[in-house]
């Protein structure tokens, strides 16, 4: 008597399917950006409403100059906690290698709220915009330096997103790609520098005893350069490759301590660290340039 033959599996070559914990979990590592980067619109998205209810106040007859400084202080943090959300995200994106297109471009639409409109929001309710506003075509050129400081820095993002994607030389004649290095000023750091100056002195320039005309138009100034320096192509340090190697001891003290400055000393740490960032992105152009020239100088003169 015969007995049918049971048919093996054949085997199938190529990779085993991952089990479904697996992709679970993968996907919930392509979460965590997000929602660092959701909590930056947040934190962006409260700067404005603060800022907007501390022009409110300042509107009313009997102005509560405590509560405005307060609320324009909390908005000048919020910016703080934007560009610390910003950060956060994108380390992580890299270090789990979850970097995403959507995520790419959900970053820049952050970047813009949090560190373009909150803070030319913040500038024009703090200093120039309320200070200004007796001033015959003041109160236009205000809205002007505002917008022109978003619109900056919406380019600075389009240009870094293209230049992302693209990595070889474009036609446009921008330069390559470079980790150790941001092209242009990071409007994250631009937003900053108006959020540690709000933080400094949170009272509006209106109320300042002395000069408050004189300030208020330096404020103007200062928010047509940092524009200038966004759209510039000015090198300035990324910082991406730190902590990515050997851990290192020194490192971590050192992070613990400038967390514990800025918790004790906030104002003046704060202000000294975005200024000293960008000085020490102009003047790095300067010395590159003179580094550069002395070598073809001594050759001229071999000649």
């Amino acid at each position: 008597m015969s007995f049918p033959r049971l048919q093996q599996p054949s085997p199938r070559f190529g990779p085993s399917p991952e089990p479904s914990g697996h992709k679970g979990l993968k996907k919930g590592v392509y979460l965590v950006p997000s929602f660092f980067t959701a909590l930056n619109i947040l934190a962006g998205f409260y700067s404005l409403m603060t800022t907007m209810s501390a022009f409110r106040m300042l509107g009313s007859p009997n102005v509560p100059l405590d509560g405005v400084a307060r609320r324009l202080d909390y908005a000048a943090i919020a910016i703080g906690w934007a560009f610390v959300c910003d950060m956060l995200d994108g380390r992580i994106a890299r270090m789990t290698k979850s970097t995403t297109e959507i995520g790419i471009q959900l970053d820049s639409m952050a970047d813009i709220v949090s560190f373009g409109l909150a803070p030319s929001i913040l500038a024009y309710v703090w200093g120039y915009g309320t200070t200004l506003q007796d001033w015959s075509n003041a109160s236009q050129l205000a809205w002007f330096v505002s917008f022109m400081f978003v619109i900056c820095g919406g380019f600075r993002l389009a240009r870094f997103n293209v230049q992302a994607s693209r990595p070889r030389p474009l036609a446009e004649g921008t330069s390559r790609v470079d980790k150790k290095s941001f092209i242009g000023l990071p409007i994250p750091v631009a937003g900053c520098m108006v959020a540690a100056i709000v933080h400094f002195a949170p009272t509006p320039l209106k109320y300042t005893p002395h000069k408050s005309e004189v300030l208020a138009i330096l404020m103007m100034i200062l928010m047509a350069f940092l524009g200038l320096l966004m759209v510039s192509t000015l090198r300035f340090t990324s910082f991406k490759s730190i902590g990515t190697g050997r851990r290192d001891a020194r490192l971590v003290v050192a992070l613990i301590a400038l967390v514990g400055l800025i918790y004790l000393y906030s104002q003046w740490v704060l202000l000294i660290l975005v200024t000293a960032y960008v000085v020490h992105g102009m003047l790095s152009r300067g010395l590159t340039s003179l580094t550069h020239r002395s070598p073809d100088k001594a050759e001229m003169r071999e000649i």
